[in-house]
């Protein structure tokens, strides 16, 4: 069986992203290690054109995602995670991606990126005044917080050493105060000046 029988199969003759019949190929997702099904979708010539050139997007034609997303083929679930991360500031994206689970070696295959994924695409985590936090960077509480499932309140001034981020949110970071793991929002820190 060639490969376009293998994914028309497999869609059942519609995009694997967006459910339209017309204009349907093959789409490799980059990177790609070999030329199989399993690393390639079945797409119509909107969603191609789309991906392949970030300048052109439509955020709404992407709405589609609420339910491709959920597909079970890896190579659907790569796309959708790159196409919510590249239109996350649409606001609705923000929150699919928050739903959206990835397998660990799905998500590395995501993260790889592809055509207009490039380093400004990728997430960036920014502390009250604007500045790029980092991994193992040291910052500041700079309002109280309650802390949720603690019993106890996060207070302004807190320095918190050693932050990790959290990959798929830019609005979150993580750091331990008062001997627990929490999660705290950038918008309530200021990094500290190494």
């Amino acid at each position: 069986m060639s490969m376009e029988k293998a994914l028309y199969a497999r869609s059942e003759g519609k995009c694997e992203l967006c459910g339209v019949t017309d204009g349907l190929a093959g789409y490799e997702v980059p990177p790609v290690a070999e030329n199989s099904v399993d690393q390639c979708v079945l797409a119509c010539a909107i969603c191609r054109e789309q991906l392949d050139n970030p300048d052109n997007v439509d955020p709404n034609h992407w709405r589609c995602l609420n339910e491709s997303m959920w597909s079970q083929v890896p190579a659907v679930q790569v796309l959708a995670w790159r196409m919510l991360t590249r239109l996350r500031s649409e606001g609705w994206p923000q929150d699919l991606l928050e739903m959206l689970y990835l397998d660990e070696s799905t998500m590395a295959w995501a993260q790889a990126g592809g055509p207009g994924d490039s380093a400004s695409d990728a997430v960036k985590h920014v502390d009250s005044n604007g500045a790029e936090l980092a991994p193992g960077d040291t910052v500041t509480l700079i309002k109280d917080l309650n802390v949720k499932g603690a019993s106890f309140t996060a207070k302004r001034g807190t320095v918190v050493r050693g932050i990790s981020l959290v990959a798929d949110n830019p609005a979150h970071i993580e750091g331990r105060v008062n001997g627990q793991q929490i999660v705290i929002l950038t918008q309530f820190v200021n990094k500290k000046a190494s």
